[in-house]
């Protein structure tokens, strides 16, 4: 994206206050670029990041059905016009995608999740804690050394926040290596486009044994053995019992 077009979508962001100008890509994917940016506060104010999704003829919205399943449209013009896939269509498809991530960050952030603390929406770009330092974003499990000590501890944080996800009534549905930070010895989990609500999602039990059977992979490399079915399973009635 040419510098023109990044300040009019960070422009929303500078009017409010909240941006005073974009540093460096952290990331740059095949459905959204993420900027560091930075706040105009003393001493040059603290980092944040800018996730700017593609714009709608560039992304693809890989396996859509199974994701929007259960989700409502309210307006019967736009939910005909989704239906039927038109141009109007695939607009209020790419809106919901967005507006549904910083919608799920909020709710997670609020239960206290290990997640980006969202700052604000602006069209198809979310502004949200930055996880690293100027010189070195966060890198991802899947390219993090974690010492094998801390491998344990890192496995139930984790588990624990597929638990308050449930308890926050979503689940991540497309958890890996590939979008949980790690930083200091810490986790931040990224990338909730594509969460889906377990109360109306016919298929949020399979997605849910998905995510934890990635993340049962990513830890056995490090030593960590585990059922990941067994915990699904567990997790998925204390959900249906309400005892998240």
């Amino acid at each position: 994206m040419h510098k023109e077009k990044r300040m009019v979508v960070l422009q929303p962001f500078i009017d409010d206050g909240l941006v005073a100008d974009e540093l460096q890509v952290v990331k740059s994917g095949k459905e959204a670029t993420v900027y560091c940016c930075r706040t105009g506060g003393p001493g040059g104010g603290e980092l944040l990041a800018v996730k700017v999704y593609r714009p709608l003829a560039q992304r693809r919205f890989k396996n859509d059905a199974v994701y929007q399943s259960g989700r409502v449209i309210t307006d019967a013009r736009l939910r005909r016009a989704f239906s039927k896939k038109s141009r109007m269509g695939r607009g209020v498809q790419f809106a919901s995608w967005v507006g549904h991530e910083y919608e799920t960050l909020r709710i997670l952030h609020a239960l206290g999740a290990d997640v980006p603390r969202p700052v604000a929406q602006s069209g198809d770009a979310i502004l949200m804690e930055y996880v690293g330092d100027f010189d070195t974003p966060a890198p991802t499990l899947r390219q993090a050394s974690v010492p094998q000590e801390d491998a344990p501890r890192l496995f139930q944080q984790i588990l624990r926040n597929v638990e308050l996800f449930l308890a926050g009534n979503r689940v991540h549905a497309d958890l890996s290596a590939f979008n949980i930070l790690y930083w200091r010895g810490a986790i931040r989990i990224i990338d909730f486009p594509q969460a889906v609500d377990p109360r109306e999602n016919p298929r949020a039990f399979e997605l849910l044994i998905r995510d934890v059977r990635n993340v049962c992979d990513c830890f056995r490399r490090h030593g960590v053995a585990a059922d990941p079915l067994d915990i699904a399973q567990r997790m998925w009635r204390r959900y249906v019992r309400g005892e998240l």
